[in-house]
Parts: C-alpha cells; structure tokens; sequence
C-alpha cells in the first residue's frame, strides 16, 4: 500500500484490510472484487490485482508461507528486485540490497555517481555498487538497520530538492555535497512526457436510483474494476444508448482527473431510467457501489450527488 501512497493515506485502509484479511490464506481465498472495494481510493488498482495472485502463489507453491530468500520472493507477483531484497533483509537477515528511490538518492549523491539511472545497464552498475557497501556477511544483524538507515537517510534528510546536507552524517564523505550540487543527482536524461486523454462516461441510472456499472476488461485502463461505461467520443456513448433514450442524455459539467504521467479529461453524460447496452454490465444500488472498487473519478463522481 505504501508504493505510491503516503502513509497517513494509508493507514485506515490497512487496519480494515487487515481485518478482513487477517492472513495470507484468507486473502488468497477472497475474490478480486473484495480486495479492489477494500482497497477503492488508494489507487493503483495493479498492486491490489498483484497482491491478490501473490497471496495465492505463496499459498499454492509455498504453503502459506514466505518464502525467506529474495531470489525465491521475487518469482512471486508485484515483488521485484527491490522489494524482494527489502523482505529479504528486514525479515530474514540477508545480506541483499535495496535500491528504492531514496536508497538510489543517497548512493548517487555520496558516490558522485554519475550514470544515467534511465539505462538499464547503469542501474546495473549501482546495483552492483549497492551490494559492495552492504555490512560484511558476518555481521547478519546489522543488515535490516542498515538497509533502514539509507532509506530513513534519503526520506528525511537527503531529500530530492534542499537537501539538509548540514546535518547529514555522510557530509564528510558525499561527493555530491564536495561539488556543490548534490541535486544533480541522481542522473535522468530520459523523462516521460504528460499526455492528455479525453473519456466520456455515462451515468445511467433507473427509477430505484441504482447506477448501471460494467466490469472493465483484464487489460487497459482501470483493468478489472467496476466503473461507468467510458467511451472515446460523445458519438460513441450515443450509440450505446437506445433510440428513444437519445433526446433525454444530458451532459454534466467536465472535469480533469491527473495520473501520474496523464490528464484524464473526463466528460460525464447522464442518463435516467432507461438501460445501456452492455454484456458485462449491471444495475447497482448505492450501498454496494459503495463497497466496490470503483476508479477515483468515478467515485468521486457518483458520491458528488450527481447520481442522484
């Protein structure tokens, strides 16, 4: 959860996520729509899909229980090299290491490392570094503080603009902080350009005042999650609706939802009492779309009243 998302976010969705799914075998045994509604607003809706497989994996191939090396962890879904080594090392002792944002921060900045972090094969090269600056093997307690000092290090103190240099205890050593211009690291050339993309959503909704949801395909945008049928064009969303409910389509005030490397500029239409086409799609009232994943937008836009 803590993957994109800050902590004080975070927190009262862990606690009710823990009380349903108290352990791995009970998360393996819960459906997808169980793990994205206790997990609608977070966000990010690949980590709940990721965590849900990993739980059935560790139970599958494990027997419910972790596996204890990082090379072993990182087989399982939505663990990669990092993670792997974080479990690894604060779990089980050993000797592997991380290469987080923050980690990779510290490291640039004190080794004046000066490779472009957009190629793999310099990231290779700090990985590499990383794991020469580990604690010796001997010293197997000293790996988890360690691990969590260099994280702690690059969290709150070598930040990415302002670093407190001045109160760092690796000034004496920073290369970054010798040259005089630590913010340059780490080096980026390559950086993903925004995009725009404009959706028309259509909020139907019949007499009861339920809302026609459908189920979005495995892949693509919001893969998995109950939403509002979205369509690429106004003409588009026209042609789902029945001939004669053409006249009563009424658009809503627009709006932008920001991704992290897109706007969304979403364009809601509503439509009352009569039913969309859609194979996998469905009538739902208010008290479960409130208990289902539902993207950000979408929620936002039905809890704003628009929906009746």
């Amino acid at each position: 959860m803590l993957q994109q998302t800050q902590v004080s976010t975070v927190l009262g969705y862990f606690a009710r996520f823990l009380e349903r799914f108290p352990t791995v075998r009970a998360l393996a045994d819960g459906t997808e729509d169980e793990v994205f509604g206790l997990w609608s607003g977070l966000g990010y809706y690949s980590r709940a899909r990721n965590m849900h497989r990993c739980a059935q994996e560790v139970v599958a191939r494990f027997g419910g229980e972790f596996p204890r090396t990082a090379a072993e962890l990182e087989t399982l879904p939505g663990i990669g090299r990092s993670t792997s080594a974080a479990i690894a090392a604060f779990c089980f002792g050993e000797r592997v290491a991380i290469l987080d944002g923050n980690v990779k921060r510290v490291l640039t900045r004190v080794l004046g490392f000066g490779g472009d972090m957009s190629s793999s094969a310099q990231e290779r090269a700090l990985w590499d570094r990383a794991t020469q600056l580990l604690p010796p093997a001997e010293q197997k307690e000293a790996i988890a503080s360690y691990t969590q000092g260099v994280m702690d290090l690059g969290a709150t103190v070598c930040l990415p603009r302002k670093p407190s240099c001045m109160i760092c205890p690796l000034d004496k050593t920073c290369v970054g902080l010798r040259e005089g211009q630590p913010e340059r690291y780490p080096v980026k050339t390559r950086k993903l350009k925004r995009s725009a993309q404009s959706l028309w959503a259509l909020l139907a909704r019949d007499a009861q005042g339920r809302v026609w949801l459908e189920k979005r395909p495995a892949k693509g945008i919001w893969a998995g999650l109950y939403c509002l049928p979205v369509f690429e064009s106004r003409e588009d969303l026209l042609a789902a609706l029945p001939p004669a409910a053409l006249a009563d389509a009424q658009d809503l005030p627009p709006f932008v939802h920001v991704l992290t490397h897109k706007d969304l500029h979403l364009h809601p239409v509503m439509l009352q009492g009569s039913q969309p086409q859609g194979d996998a799609a469905r009538w739902v009232d208010a008290e479960e779309w409130g208990r289902l994943g539902l993207p950000a937008p979408m929620r936002k836009l039905l809890e704003s009243g628009s929906a009746g």
